[in-house]
């Protein structure tokens, strides 16, 4: 095949559309991204958000096509077709296992979507679309999961992937906020290959590309800061975790069908059968509201990871607590979301005379001034938060220094009945 067709789109204006994407972009497993939202429950706070995955996924593979465009004009690297096909195909098909509403039920605890990948990519028309291009899902998979080998890798999953490049572009042009704007085009023409740390070769960055990623990290840190999260968002996202929890649970839905559903269909499931009420409330933006709200940056340095990480020990604190300021068991959610390598790289720097370092943990410091203080945006763009659905009195030191406890202290308390607000 010879063809390719053009898609318009709102933020690249032309998405030009190769062989190997035109054979798999109409099978229903890719199909279905139309159905999820990118950015979940965030319409409710800005109405434009209601862009979808599908929408993301060719984003990226017009970035991977232009990148690798790019490197061959300059002469870095030259892959083979299949291999260039492959690296399309994993860009076009990074998401493809992706839940419902954002990262939300990641959050809630079940696999992540990288995990989910494979049941897409070897099952149904998809998988053997895949085959007869000569590029199954085992030579697929590894890309989408971060685990392969290769210099070019890095466009798929790395610091500086086409993931990245297109979804904080795409939510800050559809949000409409500034916070998002990168300079694309430079960073993509500052692209290299270079010796990592292994001396293998991988993905660099020229030094003339050094203010634009400086720009797509502090983009970063506004974006979660901003839009992701939003007190009202992370309501909303608080009060959809324990609605499919509760329903999974129950049995009323399996973790296998909420993985396959689209957006619709999943909330057209919860609304039919919802002794909770959350899902009615979400539908009509009845969010929870706020009774404390702190940021990072008034707790300590280094505080217990298990509000973010812990999805069963969480509800059951919520619970507790929530009976303890006079609400009833689903009333209150606790929430202080984690992402620590927000601003994290990882990366080769070829500078001007041709010398190759690392951007990389404090050496990144060296030649970036944001670095430095990632630490203290990192903390200044999380916030504690206590969203209740009625009246309540939540006392702030009483929940900081529940926060502040160690996982295995709150399981004692919790197993022994004593209060987690008592002084």
């Amino acid at each position: 095949m010879t063809r390719f067709e053009v898609v318009r789109d709102p933020l690249w204006n032309n998405i030009r559309l190769d062989p190997e994407a035109l054979a798999v972009v109409d099978t229903p497993a890719v199909q279905r991204l139309r159905y999820v939202r990118q950015l979940g429950h965030a319409f409710l706070v800005y109405p434009g958000a209601t862009h979808t995955r599908f929408e993301h996924a060719l984003g990226a593979y017009h970035l991977a096509r232009r990148v690798l465009d790019a490197l061959e004009d300059a002469g870095d690297v030259r892959p083979d077709a299949q291999e260039r096909s492959r690296l399309k195909l994993a860009a076009l098909l990074h998401d493809i296992g992706h839940y419902p509403f954002s990262h939300a039920l990641e959050e809630a605890g079940l696999p992540h979507h990288e995990a989910l990948a494979a049941r897409h990519l070897t099952n149904g028309a998809l998988a053997d679309r895949l085959s007869e291009l000569g590029t199954p899902a085992e030579r697929l998979l590894p890309l989408i999961r971060g685990e392969a080998r290769g210099p070019l890798v890095g466009l798929v999953a790395g610091s500086l992937d086409v993931d990245k490049l297109d979804y904080l572009s795409r939510d800050a042009w559809m949000c409409g906020v500034p916070y998002g704007v990168i300079d694309v085009d430079r960073l993509l023409a500052a692209l290299t290959v270079a010796p990592g740390p292994d001396g293998r070769a991988t993905l660099a960055l020229h030094e003339k590309g050094l203010a634009a990623l400086e720009s797509l990290l502090f983009a970063k840190y506004q974006m979660y800061r901003n839009v992701y999260w939003h007190h009202a968002v992370r309501s909303a996202t608080g009060m959809f975790k324990r609605l499919v929890r509760c329903a999974i649970a129950s049995r009323r839905l399996s973790p296998d069908a909420v993985a396959l559903a689209t957006d619709d269909g999943l909330i057209h499931e919860l609304l039919g059968n919802d002794p909770t009420g959350l899902a009615r409330a979400l539908r009509e933006r009845r969010l929870a509201k706020r009774a404390l709200d702190l940021p990072a940056t008034d707790l300590p340095t280094a505080t217990p990871a298990w509000p973010s990480d812990d999805p069963d020990l969480l509800e059951r604190v919520e619970d507790r607590l929530a009976h303890e300021v006079g609400l009833a068991p689903g009333g209150l959610f606790l929430d202080f979301p984690a992402k620590p390598d927000m601003l994290a790289l990882d990366l080769p720097l070829v500078k001007r005379d041709g010398a190759v370092t690392q951007l990389a943990g404090t050496d990144a410091g060296a030649h970036l001034g944001l670095p430095r203080v990632a630490a203290e945006l990192y903390r200044s763009a999380r916030r504690l938060r206590v969203f209740v659905t009625g009246p309540a009195a939540v006392p702030a030191k009483r929940i900081v220094d529940l926060v502040m406890t160690p996982r295995e202290e709150v399981v004692v308390r919790l197993e022994q009945g004593r209060s987690l607000m008592a002084g």
